[in-house]
Formats: C-alpha cells, sequence, structure tokens
C-alpha cells in the first residue's frame, strides 16, 4: 500500500521528503529570488567610472587580462599574469594594482576597508560585484600556461595542504574528505573539480547570515581567521595561490555569479 502512495505522490509531483532537495538547497532557492545582488553590481559600476585618486582618473582603463577598459569576459580568465606587475593575481589584487597606478592612490589608503557590513559594502566588494557580473555564464579560463601561473597553482596546492597554526589545521581539514558540514552547510571537498567547480562558480557572492556580500580574498582571510593564523596581507601571494588553485581545478565550468551563499 504504502508504494502505491508514494507513486502516486511521485506522479503528482509531491515526493516524500526523502525525495526532496535537502534543507539548504531549499533555503538557497528561497533566499536567492530577494537577494540584493544587482544594486552591488549597479554601485560597482559606479565606483568603476568614479574618478579618484592624487590623479583624478576612474579605472575605466584598467586591464583586467582583455584589454585597458575591458570588463566583459574578464572575470571568467582570471587569475593570470601580468606582465606590468610581474606577478598573478586575482580579480582584487589587480583592482588594487588599478588603483594604485592608474589613480596614484596608496596601498594603505585603498586597502583601508576593503572589508564592508551590512550596512556598507566596501569599494572593493561592489567592483568585485560588478566585474565579475559581466562574465555571467561564460566558461572559467583562469591562465594555467605561464611558468608564473603554474608556480602559483603548485604553490596554492601546497598551501591548501599545509597544516600550521595553534590548532595544526589546514584548508584540508575542513575541505579534504568527504560528507563534512558545519550546521547547515556542506563542506565541499575543493581540490576535486566536480565539487569546488560550484563554489568557484559563484563568487563574490551575497551572504544571507552577515546581509553583505562577500569576495573570495574575504573568504581566504576569514578561512585563515578560523584556523587561528595570522590574517594574510590583502592580495597576497597566498591568497592569490591559493584562488589560482581552486580556479584552475574549476576550469571550464559557466561562471553564474553573483550568487548567494548561506
Amino acid at each position: 500500500m504504502r508504494a502505491v502512495i508514494c507513486g502516486a505522490l511521485l506522479a503528482l509531483g509531491l515526493a516524500p521528503a526523502f525525495a526532496q532537495k535537502s534543507p539548504y538547497e531549499e533555503y538557497q532557492r528561497m533566499t536567492a529570488a530577494n537577494a540584493p545582488v544587482e544594486l552591488y553590481e549597479l554601485a560597482g559600476e559606479e565606483m568603476w567610472k568614479k574618478r579618484q585618486g592624487p590623479k583624478n582618473v576612474s579605472l575605466e582603463q584598467c586591464d583586467l587580462g582583455q584589454g585597458p577598459g575591458v570588463v566583459k569576459g574578464a572575470y571568467a580568465g582570471l587569475p593570470r599574469y601580468f606582465r606590468d606587475a610581474d606577478r598573478v593575481m586575482d580579480l582584487e589584487a589587480r583592482l588594487l594594482h588599478c588603483m594604485m597606478t592608474l589613480q596614484g592612490r596608496s596601498r594603505d589608503e585603498a586597502t583601508k576597508r576593503v572589508f564592508g557590513n551590512e550596512d556598507q559594502a566596501s569599494e572593493m566588494e561592489a567592483l568585485s560585484a560588478y566585474v565579475a557580473g559581466q562574465s555571467h555564464g561564460m566558461p572559467m579560463r583562469p591562465g594555467k600556461d605561464h611558468p608564473r601561473e603554474r608556480a602559483a597553482y603548485q604553490l596554492g596546492q601546497k598551501l591548501f595542504f599545509h597544516r600550521a597554526g595553534p590548532w595544526d589545521f589546514s584548508c584540508a581539514s575542513c575541505h579534504g574528505d568527504e560528507g563534512k558540514r558545519i550546521r547547515m552547510s556542506d563542506l565541499p571537498v575543493l581540490y576535486k573539480p566536480q565539487h569546488v567547480q560550484p563554489l568557484m562558480a559563484t563568487w563574490p557572492a551575497y551572504r544571507v547570515s552577515t546581509s553583505k556580500i562577500v569576495t573570495l580574498q574575504w573568504r581566504m582571510n576569514d578561512c585563515y581567521r578560523q584556523m587561528r593564523m595570522p590574517e594574510p596581507m590583502f592580495g597576497s601571494d597566498t591568497t592569490v595561490a591559493l584562488i589560482t588553485f581552486m580556479t584552475q581545478t574549476a576550469e571550464g565550468v559557466p561562471y553564474r555569479g553573483p550568487a548567494i551563499k548561506r
């Protein structure tokens, strides 16, 4: 009798609880409809065009890897090696470089407030949302052919598994085994493509639990904080290497952010 009832429910689209989506998936679906991501993208576009710094210029000539001023598809090609800086950069590291070189701002001034709060996103967060949004639907193709890009990947891989700090933690302590979770959030295995692709395809993101937009640099810094390790310098080779390792592992996935997180 139970099989008959279950079959009828499935036919009506009323699947029993065990056949439904997980609570977290349902939570994401409901909250995504009202996430104010587009507002941050609009604010970021204003910041992109705003004249600032001692040189009183905008970021509209910033080269994000596709040529000066080209935003369309730029995020999907990052991180990558930039000859003018002679280093591999992710989006935020590159934006910081442009603030300093194009606008003439000091590093201290440009990084004074890179992480915002629920009341106001930082300039960096809004810019990241705007630039990333211009790659929506495009496959992620980070640079990986230049020797520096290969070196960044190798460093990121080593850092991912490197245990350190007072708790002897590594990134793999949380993201190295199947079946781990914190509260409602699954902890994906971030060195496997099938797990890292959905993650890397959705940053930056609006975080419902804190009511603010957050970026990958924030995520890296916060993970180091949770491991009770010193906070990395913003846009450092350490955080860029980790982002490079995960993005190259996720290569080919269509970008679908800025998205929503718990």
